[in-house]
């Protein structure tokens, strides 16, 4: 979703030390050197305002978190949320598109929350869990592929689970309503007006191993 221009936006974007807008592929393959360390490497495909992937940054220290976002109005709301000591946490300023030309069988876990549904069937190559998109992340896994996916569309929830399992994955923790039973949850921005007003969140853990 687009937010209204920012004014400072630039200077958000151009003061952070945790945020990669350019020359990215040039630490394709590379990412552990960057953190310093070998820690698995978990990201957040349009992670929007950053509520979801700086809570997860701050509760699992051994894990090296990455953000992905391609709107720069976006950026410059989450990046002055991040705390200034935060060691586990890069932003990516990108288009998950090229996801594959950025990271090279180095990441360990995706986050797909509340990403765009685009329901029409002329979009439907656009959707983060179609084929298309499926074939990128086989290029950026490690080892185990884990994808684990939120959403309160019930038409992209629906077509995830084919297109994940006709893909190969094994699919586990299915709910269309993940917080009737569970309270121990980070939550996306997204997730906590949707809770509110009662809509169900559907959610989803798909694994792979080949």
């Amino acid at each position: 979703m687009r937010l209204r221009n920012n004014k400072n936006k630039e200077e958000i974007l151009s003061s952070s030390k945790y945020l990669i807008r350019d020359d990215l592929e040039k630490n394709m393959g590379r990412w552990k050197d960057v953190f310093k360390n070998n820690n698995p490497i978990h990201i957040e495909i349009g992670m929007g305002k950053g509520k979801f992937i700086i809570e997860n940054a701050l509760k699992f220290p051994n894990i090296n978190f990455i953000g992905i976002e391609k709107y720069d109005n976006v950026l410059a709301r989450a990046l002055p949320k991040i705390p200034d000591d935060l060691d586990n946490l890069l932003i990516i300023r990108m288009d998950a598109i090229n996801i594959d030309e950025v990271f090279n069988q180095e990441i360990d876990r995706i986050y797909l929350n509340f990403s765009d549904p685009w329901p029409k069937d002329r979009h439907i190559k656009r959707r983060l869990t179609s084929p298309i998109f499926l074939e990128k992340y086989d290029h950026i896994f490690k080892d185990k592929k884990e994808i684990f996916l939120k959403t309160d569309n019930v038409g992209l929830f629906d077509y995830s689970k084919e297109s994940l399992s006709e893909y190969g994955y094994k699919l586990s923790d299915v709910t269309y309503d993940l917080h009737s039973n569970s309270n121990d949850i980070i939550t996306t921005e997204y997730e906590d007006k949707f809770i509110e007003k009662g809509i169900p969140i559907a959610y989803l853990k798909a694994t792979k191993n080949d």
